[in-house]
């Protein structure tokens, strides 16, 4: 039997609810430029020709040759229509170059049109011996969501948990150096703190710049169990959003708090591929914060993809992941106009030195994302699916997840449940991790029931043909906000 108090939170419950060119893999290229070594090519420099359209934001090559059996070596370079753009000898088999960064070993920049030249150099190769190669030229010609990895760092689906909001000293971030004085924080000391933190990935998120991506990927192969992804805050006087994905320019300069003039940016970020998040959404603006708080009063639908729900920096200052300072209200008031937005956390970490039992560090809060691979493009799809939730306190083994069906009908976080009125609705939320903890059901923002946790816990309840939202939150024995759970949507069904 159902207990009487349960029994009136579901009634009441019940009558309110109603592709990326460097990890090619199949990708066709461009151009496909052919040939073969031999022994008149002994210690020389062969240069094989191709020429670069106009337009081009990236180039990647990849170089394969056949002879190593015989100790054929062949080195290889990259020249444009002016100058010598990078020498890899033979340490690498590709090379990335565009605007903004490149392969290490290679100088990024425009790529001009013109004659290029792949530069190879034959330190050995034996009488009678030819070696064969192949290079596979890629390009693109716009902005584009750019993965600095060049394989999955983990292929299996699971949940992954990172940091999606950090500087380094290419902005405002500071850590000390060896005499103690206060520096500009290079960006491997951030990366080493979010591995010692024991993250799967990290988004270093240095405002309004691009810089650290050349970084970012000289690091990539040497952190090759956590992924590194490209992002930047756009800084505006009218708020502050993450963009995850492209790496090509965005003209952050907004004049006025309309739409109109920040689509300038989001439109241009959206168009190639990425994800906006709304950061520190709930922070005033002013002298103490300039241009933090969110002032952009109309988004239409799919103008953002991700709002940042707990800060670090606040929760530092505050001690709490609610109030009106976090940005927690912004993003259900999003949700209660029908917009499909995934709540995420990030630490905005300045210093990678401050420690990791305090808030503001680097992985508090965590974001946790289901993900079908540890990848670049395995996190884009995550947090557009909208299945994740918000660690605050960045643990290693907090769990939250929760599903609805109807029927045959299944979803989970950031999943969308058709249900016709009086449909059977079944809502089954699961956590781990937090001993003698009570979870949260939330109906369209309000509180409508709360339960001791267990390993599962399953309600039912009748639709009522409209369209609402219902997510769970985590909470712990002494009542603290611990989980943050996306939404289910549920929309009217036939």
């Amino acid at each position: 039997m159902m207990r009487k108090g349960v029994a009136a939170a579901i009634l009441a419950l019940a009558l309110a609810l109603g592709s990326n060119p460097a990890q090619a893999g199949e990708a066709v290229p461009w151009q496909t430029l052919t040939g073969s070594i031999t022994r008149a090519d002994f210690e020389h420099y062969r240069e094989v020709p191709f020429d670069m359209p106009e337009g081009v934001t990236r180039l990647t090559i990849r170089f394969t040759y056949g002879g190593k059996e015989q100790r054929s070596v062949i080195d290889l370079g990259l020249a444009d229509p002016q100058r010598l753009r990078g020498w890899s000898g033979g340490a690498r088999d590709h090379m990335t170059l565009s605007t903004e960064e490149a392969t290490p070993g290679y100088l990024p920049g425009p790529l001009p049109a013109g004659r290029w030249r792949l530069i190879l150099g034959v330190p050995n190769i034996r009488e009678g011996v030819a070696a064969p190669f192949e290079a596979k030229v890629f390009i693109e010609r716009g902005p584009a969501v750019t993965a600095l990895e060049d394989a999955p760092i983990h292929a299996a689906p699971g949940w992954y948990r990172g940091d999606l909001h950090m500087h380094s000293g290419n902005s405002d971030g500071s850590c000390r150096a060896q005499s103690g004085a206060k520096t500009p924080c290079p960006v491997y000391r951030t990366v080493e703190a979010a591995a010692a933190r024991g993250l799967d990935f990290i988004a270093l998120t240095d405002h309004n710049s691009t810089s650290h991506f050349a970084a970012l990927r000289a690091l990539q192969g040497a952190f090759d169990k956590m992924l590194l992804l490209p992002g930047r805050e756009i800084t505006t006087f009218f708020g502050h959003a993450n963009v995850f994905g492209p790496t090509g320019p965005l003209d952050f300069r907004m004049s006025a708090p309309s739409y109109a003039e920040a689509a300038k940016w989001l439109d241009t970020a959206r168009q190639a591929g990425g994800i906006v998040s709304l950061n520190h959404a709930g922070l005033p603006s002013g002298e103490a914060c300039m241009g933090c708080g969110w002032r952009v009063a109309e988004l239409p639908p799919g103008a953002v993809g991700a709002v940042e729900v707990v800060n670090g920096g606040t929760l530092a200052q505050t001690g709490s992941a609610e109030g009106p300072l976090q940005g927690i209200a912004l993003w259900q008031s999003l949700l209660d106009k029908g917009q499909h937005v995934t709540a995420i956390g990030g630490s905005d970490n300045h210093n990678p030195d401050i420690p990791a039992d305090k808030p503001g560090a680097i992985g508090t809060p965590t974001t946790v994302i289901h993900m079908d691979s540890l990848s670049t493009q395995g996190f884009m799809d995550g947090l557009r699916a909208g299945r994740a939730f918000v660690d605050v306190e960045g643990t290693h083994d907090r769990l939250l997840d929760i599903s609805a069906t109807s029927g045959k009908q299944t979803a989970g976080m950031g999943g969308t449940l058709h249900a016709a009125k009086g449909a059977k609705l079944t809502i089954k939320a699961t956590m781990q991790g937090v001993p003698g903890g009570k979870i949260d059901y939330l109906l369209d923002g309000r509180k409508v029931l709360t339960r001791d946790a267990t390993d599962s816990l399953s309600l039912t309840w009748p639709a009522d043909g409209r369209r609402h939202w219902v997510r769970a939150d985590g909470r712990g024995a002494d009542g603290r906000l611990l989980l943050i759970g996306n939404a289910i949507y549920i929309e009217p069904g036939n």
